[in-house]
C-alpha cells in the first residue's frame, strides 16, 4: 500500500510513504517498484538511484542496499527531491506546436532541427527550445527540469514528435512505443517504384508482399562495423526492424511517393530499409545508393532537383497514441513540407 502526502509528482518534490504488501517481492528495489502508485511514476532505476543515494528511509534511517529483504508491514519513506535544471540552456527558438497540455506536446518539426544535443551540435535543438517554450511547466523528468523523449526522428527529416514533460507521461509514452502501439505514418519519395511483380525484389530476404501490395521489410538492424554513423541490414544480431510500405503515386515509374509505417523504431530504419529493398529515398546522401532521377524521364531540369535535393525525402506525417495520463486517443497530421510538395510537383510534370 502506498500514501502520499505533500506533493504526488515526482519531480516536485516531498515524500512517498510504502507499506510492504502481503505478496510483495523479496527485494527492496522490486517491493518499491510494485508498491508505488502509478502517478508517481518512479521507475525501477530511479528507484534505484534513490536507493544508492540515500533516499531511502526505514525507521528514520536509510537504506542503501536495492537487495535488501523486505516484510510485509514495513514502512519505507521515499525522498523525492525537487527537480533540478539540466545543463542544456533554453533558448528561444520558434517552435510549430500542434499540441499541448500540462503532461505532454505535440511538435511539427522542420529540417535541420536536431532533437536532442550531442558532441557538435550542443545547442539549437529541440530540446533547447522546448526547454524555454515550456519553461516551469515541466514538472521533472528522472528527477531533472527537462524535455522527455521518447523517440526521435533525424536532423533532416520533418514531420510529428510527441514529447513528455512530466515522469507520468514519460513512463507511459515509453511504454506504448515499447509494446508498438503507437501508430507511425511517414510519407518518402523514393528513387524507382517498388512492386510485388519485380522479381529482383521478391527474391531479398526479409521482403514480402501483403495484400493490397503492400511491401513488407523484416530485417535486423545495428551499427555498420567500419562506418559507425550507419546502421546495416544483418540477420543474425542487432535488433529486429520491420516497415511496411505502401505506393501513393508512381511517377512514370522512375520514382515513387510512398506511404511508410513503422512495427519498431529503430535508427534510420525506413532509410535503410527502402535501400536495401532497392529504393534508397532521393536526397539521402548516406542510404540513398547509385539510382537517381532520370533525366530521360523526367527532363534535366527535374533531373537536377531531384538529384541535388538537399535532405532526405522523409516526412512524419501522422502520429497516434493514448495519451498517458487521460488515456484518450489522439491522433494527429502534417501536411507534406514546401520543399516535399515542390519535389512531387516537378516530378508530376508531363
Amino acid at each position: 500500500m502506498a500514501s502520499p502526502f505533500e506533493d504526488e509528482d515526482a519531480g516536485a518534490g516531498g515524500q512517498l510513504i510504502i507499506t510492504i504488501g502481503e505478496d510483495a517481492p523479496q527485494r527492496l528495489d522490486k517491493a518499491l517498484a510494485a508498491a508505488v502508485p502509478e502517478h508517481a511514476a518512479l521507475s525501477r532505476s530511479r528507484l534505484m538511484k534513490m536507493i544508492d543515494e540515500g533516499d531511502v528511509l526505514r525507521g528514520g534511517q536509510a537504506v542503501t542496499d536495492p537487495k535488501t529483504k523486505v516484510k510485509e508491514g514495513e514502512v519505507y519513506t521515499l525522498i523525492l527531491a525537487p527537480a533540478v535544471d539540466v545543463a542544456t540552456l533554453p533558448e528561444d527558438i520558434p517552435l510549430s506546436v500542434i499540441w499541448e497540455d500540462g503532461d505532454l506536446i505535440v511538435i511539427d518539426k522542420p529540417a535541420g532541427m536536431v532533437v536532442h544535443p550531442a558532441p557538435g551540435t550542443p545547442s539549437g535543438t529541440l530540446v533547447n527550445a522546448l526547454l524555454h517554450h515550456c519553461g516551469d511547466t515541466l514538472s521533472g523528468i528522472g528527477g531533472e527540469r527537462r524535455p522527455g523523449i521518447v523517440h526521435r526522428i533525424d536532423k533532416d527529416t520533418t514531420g510529428l514528435l510527441v514529447v513528455a514533460k512530466s515522469d507520468r507521461a514519460h513512463h507511459g509514452l515509453a511504454a506504448q512505443f515499447e509494446a508498438h502501439t503507437v501508430n507511425r505514418h511517414y510519407m518518402a519519395v523514393v528513387n524507382g517504384v517498388p512492386s510485388a511483380y519485380d522479381p529482383r525484389i521478391r527474391g531479398l530476404q526479409g521482403i514480402s508482399f501483403e495484400a493490397g501490395g503492400i511491401l513488407k521489410i523484416a530485417t535486423h538492424l545495428e551499427r555498420h562495423k567500419t562506418d559507425r554513423q550507419r546502421q546495416a541490414v544483418v540477420w543474425h544480431s542487432g535488433r529486429h526492424a520491420v516497415t511496411r510500405a505502401r505506393v501513393v503515386e508512381d511517377f512514370r515509374g522512375g520514382a515513387a511517393l510512398v506511404e511508410c509505417w513503422l512495427e519498431t523504431g529503430r535508427t534510420h530504419q525506413i532509410r535503410v530499409h527502402m535501400a536495401y529493398a532497392g529504393h534508397g529515398l532521393i536526397g539521402d546522401q548516406t542510404y540513398g545508393g547509385k539510382k537517381k532521377v532520370s533525366p530521360k524521364l523526367f527532363g534535366p531540369e527535374v533531373a537536377e532537383l531531384g538529384n541535388s535535393f538537399p535532405r532526405q525525402a522523409l516526412h512524419a506525417a501522422s502520429l497516434g497514441f493514448a495519451h498517458p495520463v487521460t488515456g484518450e486517443m489522439l491522433e494527429f497530421t502534417s501536411p507534406l513540407p514546401a520543399d516535399l510538395q515542390g519535389l512531387l510537383a516537378a516530378l508530376g510534370k508531363t
